[in-house]
């Protein structure tokens, strides 16, 4: 008897860039991502969460059932964003892995779940250590997620060339996808296609089905599941031959760029489901069935994303999001240029120590993506192991401690070069301007690695600027690469001593608080802060102490412990937690201080804004001022402003106008008193 006439292959690349601030690990607040907290939150609310609990509508309207649409679907998911789901969303993040299983046991083999390099790079520009290790880390993380051994892998971009082709092949990957133009004659009916590297070994191509990708992603059919399933199985040329139809998207098509897109493919999934016609599977068990046997020829470098190959992240080729601006991306190029002199530095650094302390440094390096995403206790493990057993260096009285200098060191080499691939996030230069939001996420990882770098680091820092100079934003207020980076990524206060500060500040004002675990651990010792980081083990103490500590303009004062090299920390520079913390017991003091309990039950039963009350209680102190000498006056004013401040408010337009006229009022001596007052609601 024979089997469906038709297979279908649905794939979601589900991938953001990475946001996280290297020196805490932590995602700041993306003011563009409100009214959530960052785009990574935001996207999991609209897509993530959705795709793996989608509604299925009945024909009453109400929910007849909730779909898990990535037990059906081919999908990959970038391990940057595994790292962020794990540790933020773990529901969708067990759900994701659940997902897999179900499909292994659907289909009696390889599940749904396919590889991707690590980090999100473009492999036909890096040079091929850098693609080797890309490939071995994004196969070691998702071993260890998924439990199994991947059979393929998505290219980022799909941006393809041999020697990636030879690279995957080599690391025991069989398949890949691409788009059309990226293959010169793509085989008939959707058949995989067989490519032979320079180096002679084979991998098969599945080449996606471009226009019917392209009407799910941008046209009219995640509107019309019925017309979607018709053209999933539309019959081909070859009549009475069994089709494959492949369609490969962005994960975050289905939530996040259409909204209910997720309803839309479980209505396409169920309608297809039912047909006895009808296969739906994964590229591997296609592969099984039919293997890849037709020779095809590769058009490379290319990608899905440039039809200029792959110089959308190396030059001003004309692709960008919004080509109806009259905008230039001339900026790319001195970008890429900057970062892989820097690259070759920090290599060749990573390289003379590591020989030393890791034995052969690369094969430490590749085998670093067991433990990448896996927490600082298996990074702690697999550095001391690996120094342990490989490393050159004369054993010292703590030849296994994790806080012994040489492991302390390997792990930071192991970190530098971890922000070296990182730093050529694609990202970076797919947007249109180098001031975006992904532009300044992989100079934050160049500064990180130089400072990891140790020695030499303001060398290194002037090399690497000298090209960002000519990198210049679209938006004159911007300035050029090399002024967001000592504006926006550089910081008056290094990591240790803001993290520091920040302890002291919350074990001052709210020792009840319990922060989630950050990249810092902090404990008190005696009378100072000891401090050691996660992923590195490099220990730190300070002597911390607390100026203004009543209101927003709150800093503390960090210095070693014998007192010297004082750093002035401001709350601004406090890590996000922690300072939302400080902030809110700030807060809480200055309710209780300056508003009155009637005001303050009115906040809780929901009848008041604390903002309109502060502000109206704000009025009233200035006010006050015209009595003279009436005691606390001014000292109202400036709680109440300080409130307003931390509640994100400014000075309410109705107190400043009442204190100008206050002041006009009053005569010279009493406005020279309130000249501070004047200051502070904002006057000259």
């Amino acid at each position: 008897m024979s089997g469906p006439a038709h297979s279908v292959v649905l794939h979601g690349h589900f991938y953001q860039p990475p946001r996280d601030d290297p020196w805490f690990d932590e995602v700041e607040r993306e003011p563009s991502a409100a009214p959530y907290h960052d785009w990574n939150q935001r996207i999991e609310r609209e897509c993530y969460r959705a795709v793996v609990a989608a509604r299925v509508p009945g024909a009453d309207g109400r929910i007849a059932d909730i779909m898990n649409t990535l037990a059906w679907i081919s999908f990959d998911v970038g391990p940057t964003l595994c790292e962020w789901l794990e540790r933020e969303a773990r529901p969708t993040y067990e759900a994701i892995l659940e997902a897999d299983r179900l499909s292994r046991a659907r289909l009696g083999g390889p599940g749904n779940a396919i590889a991707m390099p690590y980090h999100h790079v473009i492999l036909p520009l890096a040079s091929r250590r850098d693609k080797v290790t890309e490939v071995r880390w994004g196969i070691a993380d998702f071993r260890r997620r998924f439990g199994r051994e991947p059979v393929g892998m998505w290219l980022p971009e799909t941006a393809v060339d041999d020697e990636t082709l030879d690279v995957l092949a080599a690391e025991g990957m069989r398949f890949t996808v691409l788009a059309p133009h990226q293959v010169a004659k793509a085989p008939g009916g959707g058949s995989p296609g067989l490519y032979r590297t320079s180096g002679g070994r084979t991998i098969a191509l599945f080449v996606y089905d471009g226009p019917i990708s392209h009407d799910v992603a941008f046209g009219g059919l995640l509107k019309d599941a019925r017309a979607w399933a018709e053209r999933l199985t539309e019959r081909g040329p070859a009549k009475g031959a069994p089709q494959l139809r492949t369609v490969a998207t962005d994960g975050e098509t289905y939530g996040h760029h259409h909204r209910f897109g997720e309803m839309a493919l479980a209505a396409v999934l169920s309608q297809l489901g039912g047909r006895p016609d009808v296969r739906i599977e994964n590229f591997a068990s296609s592969l099984e069935r039919h293997s890849a046997r037709e020779p095809v020829t590769l058009v490379g470098p290319s990608s899905w994303s440039c039809p200029h190959g792959v110089e959308r992240w190396r030059s001003d080729c004309g692709c960008k999001l919004a080509p109806e601006r009259s905008t230039q991306q001339a900026w790319r190029r001195p970008l890429r240029e900057g970062l892989e002199r820097l690259a070759a530095r920090l290599h060749a650094r990573y390289e003379r120590e590591g020989w030393e302390l890791l034995g052969d440094p690369w094969a430490a390096r590749d085998a670093y993506g067991a433990v990448a995403g896996a927490g600082s206790d298996a990074v702690a493990r697999f550095t001391a192991s690996w120094v342990a057993e490989r490393g050159r260096a004369s054993p010292g009285p703590e030849r296994n401690g994790a806080g012994e200098p040489r492991i302390i060191r390997a792990r930071e080499l192991l970190e530098l070069e971890r922000d070296a691939l990182r730093m050529f996030t694609s990202c970076g230069w797919f947007f249109d301007d180098v001031a975006g939001i992904e532009t300044v996420q992989i100079l934050k990882y160049a500064a990180h690695a130089i400072e990891l770098a140790g020695s030499g680091a303001s060398a290194l820092t002037a090399e690497f600027l000298e090209p960002l100079a000519r990198a210049g934003s679209n938006d004159p207020a911007a300035g050029t690469a090399r002024e967001l980076y000592q504006r926006l990524v550089r910081t008056s206060a290094p990591a240790a001593t803001r993290a520091a500060a920040a302890y002291a500040a919350v074990r001052a004002l709210a020792p009840e608080a319990r922060l989630e675990a950050s990249c810092f651990h902090a404990r008190e010792e005696q009378d100072l802060v000891a401090l050691s980081h996660c992923r590195t083990g490099r220990a730190y103490r300070f002597r911390v102490r607390l100026e203004a500590c009543d209101g927003p303009r709150l800093a503390a004062l960090v210095a070693r412990p014998d007192g010297t090299d004082e750093v002035r920390v401001p709350l601004d520079l406090f890590p996000e937690r922690s300072r939302d913390v400080v902030r809110a017991a700030l807060r809480r003091r200055l309710v209780a201080r300056w508003l009155t309990p009637e005001q303050t039950h009115k906040v809780a039963n929901g009848e008041a804004r604390l903002s309109d009350l502060a502000a109206g209680a704000l009025v009233q102190a200035v006010a006050e001022l015209a009595d003279g000498e009436r005691a606390g006056g001014a000292e109202s004013v400036f709680g109440l402003a300080d409130l307003l401040e931390l509640l994100g408010e400014g000075v309410p337009f109705d107190a400043q106008t009442l204190f100008a006229r206050v002041r006009n009022r009053v005569g010279p001596e009493r406005a020279a008193a309130l000249a501070p007052v004047g200051r502070r609601l904002g006057f000259a």
